[in-house]
C-alpha cells in the first residue's frame, strides 16, 4: 500500500497515541536486543528463544486477567500488570519480526469491515 496523503502518508490523520506509545517500545526492545544479556532482561529473554518468550507473554496475560477480576486489586495494580503484558508482547512481535503498526492496521481493517450491529473481537 502506497501513501494516501497529500504529505506523502498513508494517512492524513496523525497516529494515535497508543501507536506511538507503541513505536516507541518498539525502538527501546529494538535497542535492547542487542544488549548484554548479563545486564539486560530484554537481551536475555530474547536469547533464550521465542518459546521463553512466548511463554512469559502467557504468564502475563494470567497475572493481568487476575488483577482485573480481583476486587481488592487497586487500579496500579492492573495497570502494572497490563503494562508487563505489553512489554512482553510487544518483544512477542519483535522476536517474530512482526511491527506493531500491522497489528494496528488489523484492527483498522476489522472496525471498517464490521457491520454496525457486530461487535469487534
Amino acid at each position: 500500500r502506497g501513501p494516501t496523503c497529500h504529505r506523502g502518508t498513508r494517512s492524513c490523520f496523525e497516529p494515535n497515541a497508543a501507536e506511538l506509545e507503541l513505536g516507541w517500545l518498539r525502538r527501546v526492545l529494538e535497542t535492547r536486543r542487542d544488549a548484554d544479556p548479563e545486564t539486560s532482561y530484554t537481551a536475555r529473554l530474547l536469547a533464550r528463544g521465542l518459546p521463553r518468550v512466548a511463554q512469559k507473554v502467557g504468564e502475563e496475560a494470567v497475572e493481568t486477567v487476575i488483577a482485573a477480576l480481583d476486587p481488592a486489586a487497586g487500579t496500579e495494580t492492573v495497570v502494572s500488570e497490563t503494562a508487563d503484558l505489553l512489554y512482553h508482547l510487544s518483544l512477542l512481535l519483535l522476536a517474530r519480526g512482526v511491527d506493531a503498526s500491522a497489528v494496528a492496521e488489523e484492527l483498522r481493517r476489522r472496525h471498517r469491515d464490521a457491520r454496525p450491529a457486530e461487535e469487534a473481537p
